[in-house]
């Protein structure tokens, strides 16, 4: 159990989060002109080899500290209100700390996705010293296999660890799809982590391009069951996966590349994790025409995207702004997979 001041501190900094989620909410419905979140991935390489990733290598050398302050800074003129630090594993990078408070100075929200296998109670401590907002770990089974090794009896420890000295919001995902060999294991994720406190939601994985896998009916139903968790414990915008889990279309409006961005390692800005070689064009170089420009421009992707945040984003302007471009993506760059120093 965490100790008093931890109670105290978490309830402090929850206050001061909702305020500032208010502020990006106003500042969201008065203006299209700026992203709401954003990735930034700071290090490819990650600690583990899930079979179903292609967002990381075993080589990457981590984005130097001053090249990912200029890129925040760079985000935060954009007047971006969410920066989320993904990777590969992030927890890898030797200056995470130092990019935490990075974003923090730009006023936005920070977030990270870690795998948590890095997480001890000094890593905790150091990540609420930073200013930490949201962390989200995926905890894809029960029992590690050769498909993940992201499995509850592993993490539980890291789970445990953050229940008593985080001060900082923790979201655990759990994944259906991809390979997961018992869907039902996403129902025991769930409910160990509001056991501890945590909130839990549910993602579909999708294939090499975010598209659509879909589910098989034992997956479905475990799927509905996962969603009365979110609807009880955690106020999620995932309406669209429940056509996505059914294998129906999604009628919606991306707008990846305007209210979302996704800053690959070499400072590109692509539409999403997925699609990385569209628009690929330098942080530096975005501008608020590119914003608007994709703000109006309908993905040939988007029908059946299951990258979750990018959707969520884009329900801040689903009753405006008609999408009057449309752009089938061609990815410049093979999206990547693990690979061999030196193969």
């Amino acid at each position: 159990m965490p100790d008093q001041s931890i109670i105290q501190e978490r309830r402090r900094r929850l206050l001061d989060r909702r305020r500032r989620e208010a502020l990006l909410l106003l500042r969201g419905a008065f203006s299209t002109d700026h992203p709401i979140m954003a990735h930034i991935v700071p290090i490819r390489r990650c600690n583990l080899s899930c079979a179903y990733c292609n967002e990381y290598d075993d080589f990457s050398k981590p984005v130097p500290l001053a090249t990912m302050l200029h890129r925040i800074e760079l985000l935060g003129k954009l007047k971006t209100g969410v920066i989320t630090i993904s990777g590969g594993e992030p927890l890898l990078h030797p200056d995470l700390d130092e990019i935490i408070r990075g974003i923090r100075r730009t006023g936005a929200l920070a977030g990270l996705i870690t795998n948590g296998y890095l997480l001890t109670p000094d890593r905790v401590r150091r990540l609420n010293a930073a200013g930490l907002d949201y962390l989200q770990i995926s905890i894809d089974n029960v029992q590690p296999d050769d498909v993940s090794k992201k499995s509850l009896k592993v993490l539980d420890k890291k789970l445990q660890i953050l229940a008593e000295y985080a001060t900082f919001h923790v979201n655990i995902n759990s994944v259906l799809g991809g390979g997961i060999r018992n869907p039902e294991d996403a129902l025991v994720v769930g409910r160990r982590a509001m056991e501890l406190g945590f909130t839990s939601t549910v993602g579909i994985i999708h294939d090499g391009d975010g598209q659509l896998r879909p589910l098989a009916e034992r997956e479905r139903r475990v799927f509905l069951e996962m969603k009365k968790f979110e609807k009880r414990h955690f106020s999620r915008i995932n309406y669209f996966q429940r056509k996505i889990a059914n294998g129906k279309p999604s009628n919606w409006r991306c707008r990846a590349g305007s209210r979302y961005l996704y800053v690959c390692e070499d400072g590109l800005v692509h539409y999403c994790s997925q699609q990385r070689g569209y628009p690929a064009k330098p942080l530096e170089q975005y501008t608020i025409e590119d914003i608007r420009r994709e703000y109006i421009t309908q993905k040939s992707c988007a029908p059946f995207c299951t990258i979750s945040c990018v959707h969520q984003i884009s329900y801040f302007d689903f009753f405006r702004g008609k999408q009057t471009r449309f752009v089938e993506p061609t990815p410049q760059e093979r999206l990547i997979s693990i690979k061999v120093a030196g193969a």
